[in-house]
Parts: C-alpha cells; sequence; structure tokens
C-alpha cells in the first residue's frame, strides 16, 4: 500500500448493500461519491471496512470491476458486511432502514492514512460513520489531518447527535446538505425562515467557506464566499433517488477542482444528479460522454 498513487481525494465511511425490493445494490454515500468522482475523472479512493463474508467479497469484486480502487477498505473478521433496507415511497424518496453494528462502524486508523488524506484536495466525510465511538475516534483522528474537508452531512435517524455534527461542522470547509437538514441544524440556533439566512446562519457560526443545499427537483443553492449561486434543476422521470445527491457532490467537486466558474460548477453538479435520478441504485453504470448527452 505504500506505493499507492496519490488521490485527489479522500472519503470515509459506510459501504454497504443496499436491499431494495426486488434487487440488492452496491451503495453507501461515500461509495457512492467515490464512484461517480472516479466516473467523472478524478482519483478517489474509500477508507471503510466489510466483513469477511460473502457479502464483502462480492462489494470488493463490484468495484474493482469499476476500476475503483479499493485498497483502503479494510476487512473485520468479527463484523458483518453492512446492509441497508431501502424502500421507496409514491415520489421516489427512498426511507433507510440501517443496520447496525457491521464492518463499517468499527474502521481502524492506520499510519498510511496520514500521507494518504494529507496528499489529498479534499477529505470527504458524513455524520453516519460517527454512530459507533470505533468510527468516530478514526474520522476525528483523520480530521487533524491538514487537508480541505468536505462535510456531506447525510443525516440518518436516529443517528442525529448534535453535538458530534457541531464537531465535525467546526471542522470543514465545505458543507452540503439538502434543504430538511439544513431546516433542522439551523432550526437549533434560530427561527429564520428564509434559506439564504438558514446558510449564512451556519455559515458565519460554524466558520464554513462553502454551504451547498440540494432542493431535489428544485436544483439546489450555494453559498461561496459569501455569495450565492442558484440553479433550478432539471425535469427528470424519476427513477430512484439513491445516490443522487452523493453524485451532485461528486460532480461539484470535479467541475470545482477543473477551475470552472461557480455557475457552470453548480449547472454540471445539477446534470449529473438529475441523470443518476433517471437510474437505479446509487452507482450506475455510465461515461461522462452520457452526461455531455443527457440534456441535449
Amino acid at each position: 500500500m505504500q506505493n499507492q498513487p496519490q488521490h485527489n481525494i479522500v472519503c470515509f465511511g459506510e459501504i454497504l448493500w443496499d436491499v431494495l425490493p426486488e434487487q440488492e445494490l452496491p451503495g453507501g454515500a461515500p461509495m457512492n461519491v467515490t464512484y461517480h468522482l472516479n466516473k467523472l475523472g478524478k482519483k478517489a479512493t474509500l477508507i471503510s471496512s466489510i466483513g469477511d463474508d460473502d457479502r464483502g467479497t462480492a462489494l470488493i469484486k463490484v468495484f474493482n470491476e469499476k476500476g475503483i480502487d479499493t485498497s483502503y477498505v479494510q476487512t473485520d473478521p468479527e463484523h458483518r458486511t453492512s446492509l441497508v433496507l431501502a424502500t421507496p415511497n409514491e415520489a421516489g424518496d427512498m426511507k433507510y432502514n440501517i443496520v447496525e453494528d457491521v464492518a463499517w462502524d468499527y474502521i481502524n486508523r492506520l499510519p498510511i492514512h496520514d500521507d494518504l488524506i494529507s496528499n489529498a484536495r479534499y477529505f470527504v466525510y458524513g455524520s453516519l460513520a460517527t454512530r459507533n465511538k470505533y468510527s468516530r475516534e478514526t474520522l476525528f483522528s483523520l480530521l487533524e489531518t491538514s487537508t480541505r474537508k468536505v462535510f456531506d452531512i447525510n443525516l440518518r435517524a436516529p443517528f442525529i447527535n448534535r453535538d458530534l455534527l457541531e464537531y465535525q461542522l467546526n471542522r470543514t470547509q465545505v458543507l452540503k446538505m439538502n434543504e430538511d437538514e439544513l431546516d433542522l441544524v439551523a432550526g437549533w440556533y434560530s427561527s429564520l425562515s428564509a434559506i439564504e439566512d438558514k446558510i449564512n446562519l451556519l455559515q458565519q457560526k460554524f466558520g464554513i467557506e462553502t454551504v451547498i443545499v440540494t432542493r431535489g427537483a428544485r436544483g439546489a443553492l450555494v453559498n461561496y464566499q459569501q455569495q450565492f449561486y442558484a440553479h433550478d434543476g432539471f425535469r427528470v422521470t424519476v427513477a430512484d433517488t439513491i445516490g443522487s445527491g452523493d453524485s451532485f457532490l461528486a460532480a461539484f467537486l470535479t467541475s470545482f477542482l477543473n477551475g470552472n466558474p461557480l455557475p457552470d460548477v453548480l449547472n454540471f453538479a445539477c446534470t449529473v444528479g438529475a441523470f443518476v435520478a433517471t437510474k437505479e441504485g446509487g452507482c450506475p453504470d455510465y461515461e461522462l460522454a452520457d452526461i455531455k448527452t443527457f440534456l441535449t
């Protein structure tokens, strides 16, 4: 592992199987982000853990076949590979039962992580990986490594802890959340009603450079260095929403690292998010050319 190539972006957290009514699909928000970053041309990898079981072996096989680096995915002999029981509602939005005490709850801190993260442009993490003290301690240790941090808040009840969230918010430069998450977190500190005011509140309270708020079919709103950028989104036929927000974030970071202006960054992110919403699962097969022709 010492000779691994440098990665643009390192993600941390859950890797799992989404168990849908008719099939099982690989996923987990950090894994989805890693997958889409690679599909969009960035070298990204994931720090996570699978069980020493058939489902874990199958996950690694799937992602290796897709050309995704899984060198930093640990194998846990004592805890099983993660499952999430996902069921769609009438609008296609998913509700999740996230099984506890699984391999990614026990991610170990390794010496190789220091160089891996400090040499990356971004370190992407979420709140779900803090539900267990083992992975939480690993994550909090890694947050002290010097690089730009992206907090994909990804709130999932009942695993919502204000103190832990504030710890992570205080250490990020980029915050990505959906509108419901913005309402919840901003509501802890005020009764503001305007979305721009809620964003400004969090930005100022925690010293966050960039706040990204996805709004489903209504697009997204971004405040970057105290300036707002909005996109109205695209109307598409939704297959399911698994991975749509994750692909949005991957596209946003990809386009931003490519040096594009913020309006173009946001347009690209909304395009990719809409495209993935028309597909099943968080990691559908596609090529960059499919994105370019999607809305033409």
